[in-house]
């Protein structure tokens, strides 16, 4: 097996297991949480693999790796999932705006600071097919452009981050990109007007706090390895140039694509009719 194909192979099980684990998760945790059977949610599913990637990659590098010859170095892979999540969560925020959930709180209910910063700039949504309207009843309402907001800095944050990940610093590409999110998840949330449980301080909150602490305690108990290899950009894309890894990575898209595309909340009617005066 050359090369190539080993760190493919890590990167396969690797990603393989964190999803078999995580996707569950954003379900599970938002039933528990909303209380509700047809919903996700991705702060649930990043909290539940914050707490378990070290533990999974040091499995995966006692047993496949051991078994097929290759070895995940931990904190460099911590290092590059916080940034991939960082573009990831940045990207899937404009799925958001389209969709009308995880909005801001009406401007008019909105401290003055808040208030006079956003106030034409907010967002305004429009169809009882939006989340904003069937469940917060709040079309046409001006609100915070939280989504917006929220794909900017967690974009910026990818960047830069991505820019020290490149520079061979992984630990601080990772406590900037767990910090920043994990942080701003949690402040973040005082500015929404979804329902997120009953309690004054959210159970996403917590979950955002409890992620900064558990990425700082990371980053500093997990050492950069004597073996951790330079972060070369050309050998990366070498490595994913593979026809067996593209594959699986599409194959799992599709599977994802199936799993949360197709909504259980809203519904559509093609109707056929006949033009009686064209007869």
């Amino acid at each position: 097996m050359g090369s190539v194909g080993v760190p493919a192979i890590g990167t396969a099980i690797l990603a393989a297991s964190l999803l078999c684990c995580c996707v569950p998760a954003s379900r599970i945790v938002a039933r528990i949480v909303e209380k509700k059977t047809d919903t996700f949610t991705v702060g649930g599913a990043v909290f539940v693999g914050i707490l378990i990637v070290p533990f999974l990659i040091a499995l995966i590098n006692r047993t496949a790796g051991t078994l097929l010859s290759f070895h995940i170095p931990v904190m460099a892979a911590y290092a590059a999932i916080a940034v991939s999540y960082a573009f990831g969560e940045g990207l899937g925020r404009l799925a958001c705006i389209s969709f009308g959930c995880c909005y801001g709180k009406p401007l008019s209910q909105t401290p003055g600071l808040l208030k006079g910063l956003f106030a034409g700039r907010g967002f305004v949504f429009f169809g009882r097919t939006k989340k904003i309207a069937y469940s917060g009843d709040l079309e046409g309402v001006e609100v915070i452009p939280l989504q917006a907001v929220t794909a900017l800095l967690y974009t910026l944050c990818g960047v830069v981050s991505a820019w020290i990940f490149l520079s061979s610093y992984p630990t601080l590409a990772f406590v900037l990109a767990s910090v920043i999110t994990q942080g701003w998840r949690s402040y973040s949330e005082t500015m929404r007007a979804d329902y997120r449980g009953d309690s004054k301080i959210s159970a996403y909150q917590i979950m955002g706090g409890i992620g900064v602490i558990y990425g700082l305690l990371a980053a500093s108990l997990i050492s950069p390895e004597a073996a951790y290899t330079p972060t070369d950009f050309a050998t990366g894309l070498k490595g994913l140039w593979n026809p067996a890894l593209i594959l699986f990575l599409q194959s799992i898209w599709m599977i994802i694509f199936l799993y949360t595309g197709r909504s259980t909340v809203t519904g559509a009617t093609l109707k056929f009719h006949v033009h009686q005066d064209r007869i």
